[in-house]
C-alpha cells in the first residue's frame, strides 16, 4: 500500500530573506538621496547665479543717452548681483545689429539688453524685416525709465522759438535738412512727427548715432535734431546748440524754462523716450525675478537718482508685466506714425 505524504514546500532561508529586504531598503534610501540631493540642488543653483560677469548689450555707440544710462544702472547692478556688469556698444541699423545680437545670446542670464523701447518699436514700423523683434525674441525684467529728448538747433541759426524754427523752414521748402541718430530711430521719427505735425519741408540726413550727428549740427550743416538730453545738453551749455523744446509730455524737471511741444503751439506731440531691460526669451523665470530685485534696488540708489535726474533722465521701476503691456502700447503708436508719415526703409 502506498502512502501518501503531503506536498513539500521550500522555505527560503532566513539569510536570504535579510539579504533581499536589505537591497530593497538600500534601493529606496538611494532613491530617496537622489530626490533630496535634486531637490535641493534647484535653490542652490539659483543661489549661485550670477557667477561671472554680466555683459550687458545696447544698439548705440558711447556717449548718447543709451551708453549713459546703460553705463551708470550697470555699475549699480554690478553692486547688487556681485559681478562685473560689462556694457557692449553694437550701434548701427535703427537698433538691429544689437537687438539681434542679443536675441541669439544664450538664455542664461548673463547677456541683457538694455532696451530703448521707443526706438525698437519704431524700427520695427518702418524696417522691411528685422532680424529679432523686442516683443517675441526676449522676456521683460523691468522698465528703468524716460530719457525725453529735446529739439535743438545750431546757435548761428536765427531762430529763439519752435514757431520761429517752423516759419523758418517754411520760407524755404526742401532747403534745410535735419539730422537724426540713424534711420529708423526715435530721433528720425520724431522730426517725422514734426513734419507732419507742421507741414515743413526738410530733408532727412541719418547718422551712427548722437556722436556722429552733434558736429555737424553745432557746425551749421544741419538745420534741427532731435536728441537726447544727456548728449545735447553740454553744448547747449556751451553755447553751440539752442535748446527749442523738450519732446516729452511733461516739462522736465531740469529744464525747468523749455517747454513742451504742445506748450510751444504743436499739437498732438508728446513723445516720452522709454527704457527697460530685457533678456533671450527662454532665460529661466527665477534668473529674471532676481535680475528684476537687483535693477529696482539699484535704481532706489539715491546717488543714481541724483546724478541721472541732472542729465534730464527720469528714472522710474516698472515690473515685467507691466514693462511688457509699455512695449506693446509703443509698438502700435509708433506703427501709426510710420504709416501716416509714410517711412519705410529696405
Amino acid at each position: 500500500m502506498q502512502l501518501l505524504h503531503p506536498a513539500r514546500t521550500a522555505t527560503a532561508h532566513p539569510r536570504t530573506i535579510l539579504n533581499t529586504a536589505r537591497r530593497k531598503a538600500l534601493r529606496l534610501a538611494a532613491v530617496a538621496a537622489v530626490a533630496t540631493a535634486a531637490a535641493a540642488a534647484a535653490p542652490a543653483a539659483l543661489a549661485e547665479y550670477p557667477e561671472r560677469p554680466i555683459q550687458l548689450v545696447l544698439s548705440f555707440p558711447p556717449a548718447g543717452a543709451t551708453d549713459v544710462l546703460a553705463r551708470a544702472v550697470g555699475q549699480r547692478l554690478s553692486q547688487q548681483l556681485q559681478q562685473p556688469v560689462v556694457v557692449e556698444n553694437r550701434p548701427g541699423a535703427g537698433g538691429a545689429i544689437g537687438l539681434a545680437y542679443a536675441a541669439k545670446a544664450a538664455p542664461d542670464g548673463y547677456t541683457l539688453y538694455l532696451a530703448a523701447v521707443s526706438n525698437a518699436a519704431i524700427a520695427a514700423a518702418t524696417y522691411s524685416s528685422q532680424p529679432a523683434d523686442l516683443a517675441r525674441d526676449f522676456v521683460p525684467i523691468a522698465g528703468i525709465g524716460n530719457v525725453p529728448h529735446i529739439l535743438v538747433v545750431p546757435a548761428t541759426l536765427p531762430v529763439k522759438t519752435v514757431p520761429d524754427l517752423v516759419r523758418y523752414l517754411q520760407g524755404a521748402p526742401g532747403r534745410y535738412n535735419f539730422a537724426s541718430q540713424g534711420n529708423g530711430t526715435l530721433s528720425h521719427l520724431e522730426s517725422e512727427l514734426f513734419r507732419l505735425r507742421t507741414g515743413v519741408d526738410v530733408v532727412h540726413v541719418p547718422y551712427k548715432g548722437s556722436s556722429f550727428a552733434l558736429p555737424d549740427l553745432m557746425a551749421g550743416r544741419s538745420a534741427m535734431m532731435f536728441d537726447s538730453i544727456p548728449a545735447a545738453l553740454p553744448h547747449v551749455k556751451s553755447g553751440k546748440l539752442r535748446l527749442l523744446a523738450v519732446a516729452s509730455e511733461r516739462r522736465v524737471g531740469s529744464l525747468p524754462e523749455a517747454p513742451t511741444m504742445a506748450e510751444a503751439g504743436i499739437r498732438d506731440f508728446g513723445v516720452n523716450n522709454l527704457f527697460g531691460l530685457v533678456a533671450p526669451k527662454g532665460t529661466p523665470p527665477a534668473v529674471v525675478q532676481k535680475l528684476a530685485a537687483a535693477t529696482r534696488a539699484a535704481l532706489a540708489m539715491p546717488d543714481l537718482v541724483q546724478s541721472l535726474e541732472a542729465q534730464g533722465v527720469q528714472l522710474q521701476f516698472t515690473p515685467s508685466d507691466a514693462f511688457a503691456r509699455m512695449i506693446g502700447e509703443e509698438m502700435r503708436t509708433w506703427s501709426k506714425v510710420a504709416q501716416a508719415a509714410k517711412v519705410r526703409i529696405d
